[in-house]
């Protein structure tokens, strides 16, 4: 889905952005980290894992964990609805699944206009955040940190 026109000449000053919602929350990651996005929701239960661990599923032979970003940054945990997606992200050479409430879009943004994260958005800690962008639709992007997100353990908080 191509929301921009083609811009030679924008260099590393601007990003793509993958755009999810996370319940009310406006997220946004690299899409140069995404591989795909997948509406297959066949996941297997594994027993005894982490609470954030929704399961796994067979993405063309090869086992991916899901996660449940919501759960994992500290929300409530999502609740599986059709506009459910799973975003396949590539994390230390590793394929993970992040399970998000609603697909929206790809937004091109000017890095100039990424702000400092607060420490908290909506409830969840401002460290599994990159930063903010106010949106010309004059929403919040909140810019997520799939390593931050995916290397944190709820154990370990700092």
């Amino acid at each position: 889905m191509e929301t921009d026109k083609q811009h030679p000449d924008r260099g590393s000053d601007f990003i793509q952005l993958s755009c999810f919602y996370l319940q009310d929350t406006f997220c946004g990651l690299d899409i140069n980290i995404v591989q795909e996005i997948n509406e297959d929701l066949q996941i297997t239960k594994v027993p005894l894992s982490q609470d954030y661990v929704i399961g796994i599923m067979n993405l063309r032979g090869q086992i991916v964990t899901v996660v449940d970003q919501s759960r994992k940054i500290g929300f409530e945990p999502s609740v599986i609805s059709e506009d459910s997606r799973v975003i396949i992200v590539n994390s230390q050479n590793e394929h993970i699944g992040l399970l998000v409430d609603r697909v929206t879009e790809v937004l091109t943004i000017s890095t100039k206009d990424i702000a400092d994260a607060p420490s908290n958005i909506e409830g969840a800690q401002g460290k599994f955040f990159k930063g903010v962008v106010h949106t010309a639709k004059n929403e919040i992007l909140a810019l997520l940190d799939v390593e931050a997100v995916l290397t944190e353990d709820h154990g370990n908080d700092k």
